[in-house]
């Protein structure tokens, strides 16, 4: 038999939306009573916009930063790099430095040295779909860290400050691509028990990668049955997409004997070509095919006449093998 619900008295009604004193609510836990004094929890109140706006993807969360392809490439091409980077209000004076490592020991978002140093981890999981807000948050909190501590990843505030907003726009993006993560330590020799085990481990799967000086954002790297050429690209989607049409078209989208263009990605909003090379070709080999490449590639960027057919089915092919990493 069904109980009789007891009827609502006034007492026992859900309070009216209530914004805390400065207007905002209060984020709390998702369980928990939503502060606005709805009776709801927070998670079904006032956390359902913030959860939206959480997930919430941001296609390009380098773009307007120095660099922005290079920053695309250390997030998700390669092992190991490090690129020193420069607030707009210059570093606390307990601050010696501070360095962009695409990963870190038990991938920590951020490592604060004893000597005050900071290491801010590129390649980790972030709460939000703003990798740019996320970073910046975990940054913030690394510069008042304690010495000698790995730095935690916290709430990012929904607006809080991105890396544009704290990064000096004027100071380039310069990496160092390294070929293991000895830039961990002080003394890499002296590692001991966890961080040796994780550096260790980090060195034996780190795919051997040259980042090529001719041209920007173009990285070399070496598998075990074929080395490739993956290159970041600033261009808009479409327009590089029928350059490389007409290039593949012309039979003028390869890197020289025995290359092919294979392929491309796209990552953080930007398009990544891909090509296969044959295994004796280094980086240095690289260099010159790669530059005359670019050439090529301002002149088909610059065309204005329409695709023919031939280049029409080549752009297709690109297309249908292109995947997205982020």
């Amino acid at each position: 038999m069904a109980t009789k619900r007891r009827p609502r008295t006034q007492s026992s009604a859900p309070a009216a939306p209530r914004p805390a004193a400065d207007g905002e609510i209060p984020v709390v836990g998702a369980r928990e009573p939503c502060p606005c004094g709805s009776g709801r929890r927070y998670k079904a109140c006032h956390g359902r916009a913030a959860a939206q706006a959480a997930t919430e993807l941001v296609r390009r969360p380098f773009e307007g930063l120095p660099g922005e392809c290079d920053w695309v490439a250390l997030r998700e091409l390669v092992p190991a790099a490090t690129a020193p980077l420069t607030l707009r209000d210059g570093l606390p004076e307990d601050v010696p430095s501070l360095t962009l490592a695409t990963v870190l020991p038990m991938a920590w978002p951020a490592l604060r040295r004893d000597d005050g140093t900071v290491l801010l981890g590129l390649q980790n999981d972030t709460p939000t779909g703003d990798l740019s807000r996320d970073l910046a948050a975990v940054l913030t909190d690394s510069l008042t860290a304690t010495p000698g501590s790995p730095v935690a990843a916290g709430r990012t505030s929904s607006d809080g400050p991105r890396l544009q907003d704290v990064l000096d726009p004027e100071a380039p993006f310069v990496p160092t691509v390294h070929e293991g993560f000895e830039f961990w330590l002080d003394d890499a020799e002296k590692a001991t028990g966890e961080v040796a085990a994780s550096l260790e481990r980090a060195n034996a799967a780190a795919v051997p990668t040259s980042r090529l000086t001719g041209v920007e954002a173009a990285y070399w790297c070496q598998t075990p049955t074929k080395n490739h050429l993956r290159w970041v690209m600033p261009h808009p989607e479409e327009a590089l997409l029928d350059a490389l049409a007409r290039l593949h078209a012309a039979g003028a989208a390869t890197l020289g004997d025995e290359t092919r263009l294979a392929g491309s990605f796209r990552a953080h909003g930007l398009i990544v070509p891909v090509w296969d090379l044959p295994g004796a070709m280094g980086a240095e080999e690289c260099e010159k095919p790669a530059a005359a490449f670019a050439e090529r590639l301002a002149e088909a960027l610059g065309a204005a006449t329409p695709l023919t057919s031939e280049e029409r089915r080549a752009r297709s092919g690109l297309t249908n093998r292109q995947i997205t990493l982020s």
